[in-house]
């Protein structure tokens, strides 16, 4: 039996060749009435565990779903970082009472191209050939913008380290299963939940073209452009994304707060909570 949590609840969704791990600074200091998830996918986070038969962002979403079950959680707030942002887009469509709220962080709804599906699978051709280290010696440093290479070059380490460690089956699978992704944008269209996008106007992963063509397919949506942010906004502009997520979340507890009250507010002031903003910092 699954019982509502009381607190609000928030779940990190990590990225490719990622973990856990990379939330940590950034979930520092929250408030304590929220609780904080950051799982790790099956196969990811240097886990001893039986092989993964199914890296698809179906199967992720269904990790999630069985998560959020065994703690006794209904509904929660999704933050996805990349790959995470495609698997909170598959649950979302699945479940989409479950979604309090959803914030594609450096993530798109849209299925790949052909271009990209090709470099996919050079990329799987090369890591079958040379191994996972190797590749992430290249993979790594065009996450972040050009004017951060220096400052970040601990996060840089830190997440080939990371990367270095997870399963050559895990990176492969991963690959295929991010290349085979469905298209995603109808879950944002028919969305029953706020939408934050943040994007870096210097992300080679999502360009920002790409974030463009959907911050408007939500109901409702808010949006944060930054300027010399790459593809990893948490550690690039910690300070920034984080009030971001914050605010977002904060608006979620105000809009509940009125519901809770029954107070009858015109449509114009609760789709103001979360009013389509586009910000450059």
């Amino acid at each position: 039996m699954i019982e509502a949590y009381k607190k609000p609840v928030i779940i990190f969704l990590h990225g490719f060749a990622e973990s856990r791990n990379i939330w940590a600074e950034f979930t520092q200091d929250y408030p304590p009435e929220y609780r904080i998830l950051t799982p790790n996918f099956p196969g990811y986070g240097n886990q001893k565990e039986p092989p993964v038969a199914d890296y698809s962002m179906e199967a992720l979403a269904e990790f999630v779903q069985e998560e959020l079950d065994q703690t006794g959680i209904q509904q929660a707030i999704f933050i996805g970082h990349s790959m995470g942002g495609y698997v909170a887009l598959a649950f979302a469509e699945k479940y989409p009472a479950r979604v309090a709220g959803l914030c594609l962080f450096h993530s798109s709804a849209q299925a790949d191209s052909e271009e990209k599906k090709a470099n996919r699978d050079k990329n799987i051709s090369f890591v079958e050939r040379h191994g996972v280290a190797k590749f992430m010696e290249t993979f790594i440093r065009p996450l972040f913008a050009n004017a951060n290479e220096e400052a970040m070059m601990p996060y840089r380490r830190q997440l080939e380290e990371i990367g270095a460690a997870t399963s050559q089956a895990s990176i492969v699978g991963g690959m295929r299963a991010m290349r085979n992704r469905p298209d995603r944008t109808e879950v944002l269209r028919k969305a029953t939940f706020p939408v934050l996008f943040i994007v870096g106007k210097e992300d080679a992963a999502v360009p920002l073209a790409t974030s463009l063509e959907q911050v408007a397919l939500p109901p409702v949506s808010t949006a944060l452009f930054l300027e010399r942010v790459g593809h990893v906004g948490f550690f690039e502009r910690p300070q920034v994304t984080r009030r971001a997520v914050l605010d977002f979340v904060g608006a979620f507890l105000e809009r509940n707060r009125i519901i809770s009250k029954q107070i009858k507010s015109p449509a114009s002031k609760l789709a103001g909570l979360f009013s389509r903003q586009r910000n450059a910092y």
